[in-house]
């Protein structure tokens, strides 16, 4: 069973994260501040740390630093509130993994608590035999199932880290893009789901998925996925066979008020964790540029 370390100084607050991570089936213990879970943790390493920002002593940011010394590649995931705009933008760069704003916490926490996991566990679990290429290309077609998807992510991240574009520390937050990549493919190219839907919070996001998972045209689509490596730079596309979307409304990645917006939050990660992303005319295929050393 996954360790979660909750690291927020409102009781109430720790109860409640507590209750949404209920059904994710994952052990949950509790810090009041930054220090405290550092302590912690030189005792029990936590799977996961989901942490407040704002808190008396040592907040949220100064933990993301102190972990990216001590603990690269534990994944953070930081739980956001108005105000709190520009510190987290500063605490992403910084290490931490991805974001919910408090207010989606009961729709969204435990969806992206198993993402998180998922991905930190396909990049343990993949292996290391691409260590001696000079250079690699490979192509995936995913079909409307959600099989191997966790695998082509591991198989990537692999490619990044052998090929020398990132280290240890950055593998969950590129595999968080990636991830982030290929939900917006599936469910919002080929499956034409609009994150309004999702922000409902009364189930109708996940059941008009799975209706459309099951219905044409919907589900005759499938998800195509290039990536070429070399010790220069990776490139990664991913394309679906929806309709496309207009890029141009994507949220600048530079302004920390889009932390707040409820959609967007996908694109905005893969902008911010990826050195350049591009989008072709019909808005149904992205490109994610990683460079050695940036």
């Amino acid at each position: 069973m996954s360790l979660v370390l909750v690291v927020d100084d409102s009781r109430s607050d720790q109860l409640l994260a507590a209750t949404f991570l209920a059904e994710c089936a994952v052990e949950v213990v509790f810090a009041t501040d930054g220090a405290q879970a550092l302590e912690m943790m030189e005792r029990n390493l936590p799977d996961l740390v989901l942490t407040d920002l704002q808190m008396p002593g040592m907040g949220g940011l100064e933990l993301v630093r102190a972990l990216r010394g001590r603990q690269p590649a534990l994944p953070i995931l930081l739980m956001t509130a108005h105000g709190s705009e520009d510190i987290a933008f500063e605490a992403l760069r910084a290490g931490a993994s991805s974001y919910i704003p408090k207010q989606y916490l009961p729709g969204q926490l435990a969806d992206t608590v198993r993402d998180i996991l998922a991905v930190a566990q396909a990049k343990q679990a993949e292996s290391e035999a691409l260590t001696l290429l000079v250079e690699s290309s490979s192509r995936f077609r995913l079909g409307c199932e959600v099989h191997n998807h966790e695998g082509v992510i591991g198989h990537l991240l692999a490619g990044l880290v052998n090929f020398g574009l990132c280290d240890e520390s950055d593998t969950v937050r590129l595999g968080t893009a990636l991830h982030e990549a290929l939900v917006n493919a599936r469910e919002h190219g080929n499956l034409e789901l609009t994150s309004d839907l999702r922000e409902r919070g009364d189930g109708s996001y996940h059941r008009l998925l799975e209706e459309r998972a099951r219905k044409e045209p919907y589900c005759q689509r499938s998800v195509h996925v290039g990536a070429h490596f070399t010790r220069a730079e990776a490139t990664i596309q991913i394309r679906d066979e929806g309709p496309g979307f207009n890029y141009q409304m994507i949220p600048d990645p530079t302004d920390p008020e889009n932390l707040a917006k409820a959609s967007g939050r996908g694109l905005f990660l893969i902008q911010t964790f990826m050195d350049r992303v591009l989008f072709n005319q019909q808005g149904n295929e992205i490109t994610m540029i990683k460079r050695r050393g940036e």
